[in-house]
């Protein structure tokens, strides 16, 4: 418990810095919509702080009384752990080396912990590639909550939909034939998409001895490829990534510009109970202020607060997931997702070629660091996940 409210407190901070850094990026005042968000953000993460120190107060309480809780169960041998995260240090202190453009250290650390390098010169440290992964899942659900594959090259997977091509069962009597429908695998093919993200490095905060450079730089390449990863699983693009647009149950909204209640409850509807289970809301934050303001046949608003899911929102008991990268509800668009995320597959390759550039930005003081990797992602199985459409006006 303790653990999720934690990481539900980071993903709200998360995102009221996205917020602020947007505003100040594009130089102008806060939007009505954005001051409400951030409204919502600091009340929740007000409560959670006080639902962190009520458990953190009690658990001290079961400290003084005495009550000892049990040993955790073993985990893998405490010298592996060490010996990784030695590891992992030396090829930290190599790329901020590296960055830093210091010779003498890079040297040091040369003949226990190189970074490997490719035959074109970029730079690959495996700590860092791991670091970017791991905080691009932390940051961008819709990824985390997929069906990951991590291989190399072109990947096909079998597919079974019990609604086209359903195994018969049936009574047979004695002395006839049982007809048989063995049913049909179809596959979908993950390919090779190269990608990749640009983070620009002022000089001065590299020369900044105290300043945390390689955080930095995990946290500017994740932040990038988040936006655009989420767009494409989302979105896609025509003869690239498809991501979602390969969702075929659908559900039209009567109206262009707004949503009904009951429509909403068809949408959730539409996936089969099975799926029920891991399902969530994935809307625009424009789509999210007008179903705020729908109420049900007593009179109940329909989205609720609800710290103790993800994201802190409930409609229809499942949570809320709230995108920039969503269309807001307009004719023909695909206003809401709905379903369990697992039914898109996606394909990253963990070997993440990260590259610095130095001279490319030196009239603006800065240098630049480039990570590319090969991704694709289409809807795995269709069974999962549902799409509200605008009606076309």
């Amino acid at each position: 418990m303790l653990k999720q409210l934690k990481e539900k407190q980071r993903s709200l901070i998360t995102r009221a810095d996205e917020i602020l850094a947007e505003a100040k990026t594009q130089n102008r005042e806060l939007t009505d919509a954005e001051a409400q968000e951030l409204a919502e953000i600091r009340d929740n993460v007000k409560f959670i702080k006080d639902r962190i120190e009520l458990i953190g107060d009690v658990e001290g309480l079961d400290r003084e009384c005495g009550d000892a809780k049990p040993a955790a169960a073993a985990a893998e041998p405490a010298e592996n752990k060490d010996e990784d995260a030695e590891v992992a240090k030396r090829e930290e202190r190599s790329f901020e080396a590296f960055i830093r453009g210091n010779a003498m250290q890079l040297r040091d650390d040369a003949s226990t912990s190189p970074l490997t390098k490719t035959a074109n010169g970029s730079i690959v440290p495996k700590t860092i590639a791991k670091r970017v992964i791991r905080k691009l899942y932390d940051i961008c659900p819709i990824l985390e909550k997929s069906t990951k594959y991590n291989v190399k090259g072109n990947l096909a997977i079998p597919y079974y939909d019990e609604d086209d091509t359903a195994i018969t069962v049936g009574y047979q009597d004695e002395f006839t034939a049982l007809v048989a429908n063995s049913g049909k695998f179809t596959t979908i093919n993950l390919g090779d998409f190269l990608v990749g993200a640009l983070a620009k490095i002022s000089v001065q905060l590299i020369n900044n001895v105290d300043f945390p450079i390689v955080d930095y730089i995990v946290d500017a390449m994740a932040y990038s490829m988040k936006r655009f990863f989420e767009h494409e699983l989302l979105i896609g693009t025509n003869n690239k990534i498809a991501g979602l647009s390969g969702v075929t149950i659908n559900v039209t909204a009567a109206a262009a510009t707004a949503v009904t209640s009951n429509e909403l409850i068809e949408l959730q509807d539409s996936v089969k109970d099975m799926f029920q289970e891991n399902a969530i809301w994935i809307m625009s934050p424009n789509t999210r202020t007008a179903i705020r303001q729908l109420k049900d046949n007593y009179g109940r608003y329909m989205l609720q607060d609800d710290i103790s899911l993800p994201f802190g929102k409930s409609l229809l008991g499942k949570p809320v997931y709230v995108s920039d990268n969503m269309p807001d509800m307009a004719a023909g668009k695909v206003a809401i997702y709905y379903g369990d995320m697992s039914g898109l597959a996606t394909k990253f390759s963990e070997d993440i070629v990260i590259e610095v550039l130095r001279e490319r930005f030196i009239d603006q003081a800065a240098i630049g660091v480039i990570s590319r990797a090969d991704f694709d992602a289409k809807v795995e199985n269709a069974q999962k996940i549902a799409k509200l459409t605008m009606h076309s006006a």
